[in-house]
């Protein structure tokens, strides 16, 4: 039985296993841009904020292209920290403001580490992260004025996404031509998946616009999951920087989102939600995504063993192949039994040798000493025989191999060497010493069963050599030597080999004999197709490189429970909202928020045309 894990695991532990497995995990060409997306918000917010819940919040300020995101991180600084864009697609650099208090948290690699810092005056050409340090941010948040995600430029939509992705907060600025968008809803329904503190700032509301768009962002917002989000408008302002108007929005304009900002910095308890509830969030969609990365690695490992079996079945097939031509007559070709026939003797004296053992052994011996000659044709013609069928069987599985990968794995076959097609260059060294290496065991299995001195002056008799033949005859004559019909396959000659080697071992022994060395020969074959086929895995390793998908689940599963246990109880608040029954106008006006508003009025922007 399995033992069950009760002990909670350690979060950073699990999670930043998980993150290993994907980045270090062979997938799909197709999933791997998702891949690095999820390795990035590790990276960037999940284990930085799981490590240290109490730290300065981030709030990413995205929006539409044009849609007046560093016009409205100027007016609620009363600064001019981010350059409104000009020439679209705007915004590049992405800019971060933050008190000077929590710029060394902000500036450590534990805050988005892939990019690199910069300070001082901004370049629009730059994808390095810029970092102001205000006093008109208050301490414990930051803002980060990040480049338009629906931009025509790939770059600034990759990287607003990867900063979206590290975000506490998220502040989407639309404006009523651009809020119904499906780009902006693609983020925005992310958002609602993950459970992430949301607010949507309407900018650039005009009087016409403001009498339906509010109502159908509100509507849209609902159906999408975003009951929660806090919702602000800023109305259009014409001639904005103009010789006659002031180079920000009226403070007045940005006053309610800065009160609700100022109010969420200063409320430690409700940073701490809003990080527990966002990481959490953040991780679940996370491991969500890894979820389907496992099922895509599942059909990638499945595809590289069915290919593997398919290759190891072609070199199977090429070791039976093998085993059938040496173990069923089929190398005892007429020219090689006419050549032991002259080294054996005629039937004549195969009958002779039945009856007259002595008087046989005195005959054959003889003719052996004195006539080698035939006996060197038969060696070479076995010899050669077994190395033409052995190269044959492997450049036979090569080509097998080489098509179906074709076949089934074009992508594959495409950016590999041409060599593959056929079997390794010395497949015919590899196979004659084989061959050279199994006769010499032959040899000394030979000289280690004969034990006593009647088999050792038996075998000096006839000859080592000869012996030796006799052996190799008869192994190919059968699995485990003739009996019955199988004497009509093989031949008189087979035979004659076979009790020449009874004769001197013994019946049983020689059985045994004949099933070590054909047990010997086929490991010897398993041993140079299984290198052959190896070869292939340059096909399906690259497949199954990092871990497995079982692995990556179990890895997930686990996260899963680390971060229940340790975020358990954290997020049971929520930030600091609005009256989602009004409108954002009417709370305010009301009173209910005024007095504190009133109080918190100032804190937030402290610059030089705020005091």
């Amino acid at each position: 039985m399995r033992r069950v894990n009760t002990q909670a695991p350690d979060v950073l532990q699990a999670v930043r296993s998980v993150r290993d497995f994907v980045a270090d995990t062979s997938l799909p060409v197709d999933v791997a841009p998702d891949a690095r997306a999820i390795v990035n918000q590790l990276d960037d917010y999940v284990l930085p904020r799981l490590a240290n819940l109490d730290a300065p919040l981030l709030a990413v300020i995205g929006g539409s292209t044009g849609s007046g995101k560093s016009t409205l991180v100027n007016a609620l600084l009363r600064e001019r920290v981010s350059n409104p864009g000009v020439i679209r697609p705007t915004t590049r650099q992405p800019v971060l403001v933050a008190n000077p208090a929590d710029t060394d948290w902000f500036n450590s690699p534990h805050v988005l580490p892939g990019l690199t810092r910069s300070h001082g005056a901004g370049n629009e050409q730059s994808t390095t992260l810029r970092v102001v340090d205000t006093q008109s941010v208050p301490e414990g948040l930051a803002l980060l004025d990040a480049p338009d995600f629906d931009s025509i430029d790939d770059q600034n939509r990759a990287l607003a996404s990867q900063l979206l992705a590290a975000a506490d907060l998220w502040i989407f600025v639309t404006t009523p031509a651009r809020y119904a968008d499906q780009l902006v809803w693609n983020f925005l329904n992310d958002a609602a998946g993950r459970g992430i503190e949301v607010v949507v700032v309407l900018n650039r509301l005009d009087e016409k616009a403001a009498e339906t768009v509010p109502d159908d962002l509100r509507r849209m917002m609902n159906d999408a999951g975003l009951t929660d989000a806090t919702v602000f408008t800023v109305p259009f302002v014409a001639d904005l920087g103009g010789d006659n108007t002031s180079e920000f929005l009226g403070d007045e304009l940005v006053a309610p989102l800065r009160d609700y900002l100022t109010t969420l910095a200063d409320d430690t308890v409700a940073r701490r939600d809003v990080a527990g509830k966002t990481v959490a969030g953040a991780v679940q969609s996370a491991l969500s995504r890894v979820d389907a990365l496992v099922v895509r690695r599942e059909r990638q490992e499945a595809f590289a063993n069915q290919l593997d079996e398919s290759i190891h079945e072609f070199y199977t097939a090429a070791n039976r192949q093998v085993i059938d031509a040496t173990s069923d007559g089929q190398l005892l070709r007429s020219e090689v039994m006419d050549r032991w026939q002259d080294v054996i003797g005629t039937s004549d004296v195969f009958r002779g040798f039945e009856r007259w053992f002595s008087s046989a052994v005195d005959k054959v011996g003889s003719f052996f000493t004195g006539q080698p000659a035939p006996l060197r044709e038969v060696e070479t013609e076995i010899e050669s025989g077994l190395h033409a069928v052995i190269v044959d069987a492997a450049e036979t599985a090569a080509a097998r191999a080489w098509s179906h990968t074709g076949a089934v794995a074009p992508e594959l076959r495409g950016d590999a060497d041409p060599a593959l097609a056929r079997a390794s260059a010395d497949i015919s060294e590899q196979a004659a010493k084989l061959v050279r290496d199994w006769q010499a065991a032959l040899v000394d299995r030979i000289q280690g069963t004969a034990g006593d001195k009647r088999q050792r002056a038996r075998i000096m008799s006839f000859g080592l050599n000869v012996v030796t033949v006799a052996l190799m005859l008869t192994v190919f004559a059968s699995t485990a030597g003739l009996t019955g019909g199988e004497v009509a396959i093989a031949g008189g000659s087979a035979v004659l080999g076979q009790k020449l080697l009874e004769t001197i071992f013994g019946e049983d022994t020689v059985r045994r004999m004949v099933a070590d060395a054909r047990a010997d020969l086929n490991e010897r074959l398993g041993e140079l197709f299984a290198a052959e086929r190896d070869r292939y895995h340059v096909f399906t390793d690259p497949l199954l490189d990092g871990a497995s998908a079982e692995q990556i689940r179990e890895a997930s599963d686990e996260a899963r429970r680390a971060v229940d246990a340790k975020l358990l109880g954290v997020v049971d608040k929520q930030a600091p909202v609005l009256n989602d029954d009004t409108s954002t106008e009417e709370s305010f006006n009301n009173g209910t928020l005024r007095g504190l508003f009133d109080q918190l009025r100032g804190t937030f922007g402290k610059g030089p045309d705020n005091v």
